[in-house]
């Protein structure tokens, strides 16, 4: 493990082991950040899903007219290619897996498969619902809808096999947008908040909650700059990587412990 991943397994690993207690568990960590590096981005995209693999950048993009399916060299921000999609409908969570590219849409409820090589459509399937955040975790699909729920779901014929109600505190967390799988824990954008929660995907449970609030300066907000979306593990390096709809950057992050972090 990578420097980045091995401070956060460090963390959830004392986290979990004040869990074990016999008393009921009412409180999450609270996390804090510090920035090591950051990348330029365009602020054309209104980022809905965000994954590296093999030194590309694959970007899902939304916006009814303007939703599109990109890819990027990560190491130069070139971009090297893109699909739009259907004006009908509005991108959402991204997730690759194997040679295929998953691409949500919104209120349309749609799973868009795609040949990683060549970004051609290859087959495509409705979800019940509407999609928000995608992303995988070594064996099935795991999406969010906007509620406190994940959906686990079979890549090949779509079929979902588990729903998980996300709480914290014993209270049900809604809003869950973007998606990653870091280390074992989905990492979860909550919608038009500074926050990503992560969640033990056997209870359900919020272990922790990041707090990203000033991530981006108001000297980088323009009219259209929107809120916080997006994470990405980078697996040469174990870098993690946050930006939001509209940015004009990616933000390498080390997350770190805050002192008296509990948090009802």
């Amino acid at each position: 493990m990578k420097r980045s991943i091995v401070l956060c397994s460090a963390l959830l690993a004392l986290l979990i082991a004040s869990h074990s207690s016999a008393q009921p568990v009412l409180n999450y960590q609270v996390l804090d950040y510090r920035v090591l590096e950051r990348k330029a981005h365009s602020r054309d995209n209104f980022v809905q899903g965000l994954q590296i693999v093999d030194g590309q950048l694959y970007l899902s993009a939304g916006g009814y007219g303007e939703s599109r399916l990109l890819r990027y060299d990560f190491a130069s921000g070139e971009l090297l290619d893109g699909r739009r999609l259907d004006q009908r409908l509005f991108a959402e969570g991204l997730t690759v897996v194997g040679d295929e590219v998953f691409q949500l849409t919104w209120r349309a409820g749609l799973v868009l498969v795609y040949d990683r090589a060549s970004l051609a459509p290859k087959r495509q399937w409705r979800i019940p619902g509407q999609g928000w955040g995608l992303t995988w975790n070594g064996k099935q699909l795991i999406y969010s809808d906007g509620s406190h729920q994940l959906f686990f779901m079979n890549a090949g014929d779509g079929k979902i096999t588990r729903v998980l109600p996300v709480t914290a505190g014993g209270r049900p967390v809604s809003q869950l947008n973007e998606l990653e799988w870091i280390d074992g824990r989905v990492w979860a954008n909550v919608w038009q908040s500074d926050d990503i929660v992560i969640i033990d995907p056997a209870s359900g449970r919020v272990d922790a909650r990041l707090d990203l609030t000033g991530l981006l300066p108001d000297s980088d907000r323009q009219r259209g700059t929107d809120v916080l979306n997006g994470i990405a593990v980078n697996p040469a390096d174990g870098g993690i990587w946050v930006t939001g709809k509209r940015w004009p950057w990616l933000f390498r992050i080390e997350v770190q412990p805050r002192a008296s972090s509990a948090s009802n």
